[in-house]
């Protein structure tokens, strides 16, 4: 396989680009929009400026969630012999935007992957919020009907992880009120316009936000940060013998300790030893 004149080699480019100040755009990423033979954008108007601060005349393609399965086909045709930079209106591609069908079909293809790091809004909030981040898990939008979106936190009440949302601006106050009443009302963080002139970080319980924000929708890109569950409180020795009794009127006093033990998290030898004393 040849390389081709523009001095890429032929294959797919993931260009992370700016979810803001255009500076964010890394030299290579710049260089990148300039040497591809194509680049696929979600929206040419939004691109054009990026490509233009970039010093890119290259030819775009849009290239989107409703583009027709021809569309991806003749792309991936294409990094056979041409270098294909995919690019998204805003930050990473692919993250809650089109692009991973690209990608899958195109390594199905064994067509050549590059992907160049850069700016993603979901991990840029996350350092902002000053919540946990060891454990975190991005969940895009949130559904708009209330009963899916009930299901949707429901479904993560329980994992012991920061949980990161983008939410529109007129939907946030609600979206937060549901947070509120399907996760506990934990701590969380409003992060909107991320590196742009106007960028603001609120933080707060769910219910705070939520009021804050209810008259006065925010305007801009927004993600919602929002904490792991905090420690569930121990369990009290009433707790446990109430526990136990009920426990033993169905089970051998061994697996009414072993189910106790489960349910409460406490020690079952200690809880054994307690039954038994019980049931004496």
């Amino acid at each position: 396989m040849e390389t081709q004149s523009s001095g890429l080699e032929p294959g797919l480019y993931i260009v992370a680009g700016p979810i803001g100040n255009l500076g964010d755009l890394s030299p290579r990423a710049a260089e990148v929009l300039r040497l591809a033979d194509v680049v696929a954008v979600e929206d040419t108007r939004v691109s054009a400026r990026l490509l233009r601060h970039a010093g890119s005349d290259r030819p775009m393609v849009p290239y989107h969630d409703h583009s027709a399965e021809g569309v991806r086909l003749r792309l991936i045709e294409r990094m056979a012999s041409e270098s294909v930079a995919l690019l998204s209106d805003a930050g990473t591609p692919l993250i809650s935007d089109p692009g991973y069908k690209l990608v899958r079909d195109a390594r199905a293809a064994g067509r050549r992957i590059i992907t160049l790091p850069g700016p993603s809004a979901a991990i840029a909030a996350l350092t902002l919020s000053g919540l946990p981040t060891d454990r975190f898990l991005f969940m895009g939008f949130p559904p708009a009907k209330q009963k899916a979106r009930a299901d949707t936190f429901a479904e993560v009440a329980a994992l012991r992880a920061t949980l990161i949302f983008y939410e529109s601006g007129p939907r946030l106050s609600e979206s937060l009120a549901a947070m509120a009443e399907g996760l506990g009302d934990r701590e969380a963080a409003v992060s909107r316009e991320i590196s742009k002139a106007f960028e603001e970080t609120q933080t707060g319980t769910l219910s705070e936000l939520s009021a804050r924000y209810a008259d006065a929708p925010p305007k801009g890109e927004i993600v919602v940060i929002v904490g792991p569950p905090g420690e569930a409180p121990r369990a009290s020795a009433e707790d446990a013998d109430a526990a136990l009794i009920e426990a033993m009127e169905r089970l051998p006093v061994s697996k009414a300790a072993g189910e106790v033990a489960k349910k409460l998290g406490l020690d079952r030898r200690a809880l054994y030893t307690r039954a038994m004393e019980l049931k004496g």
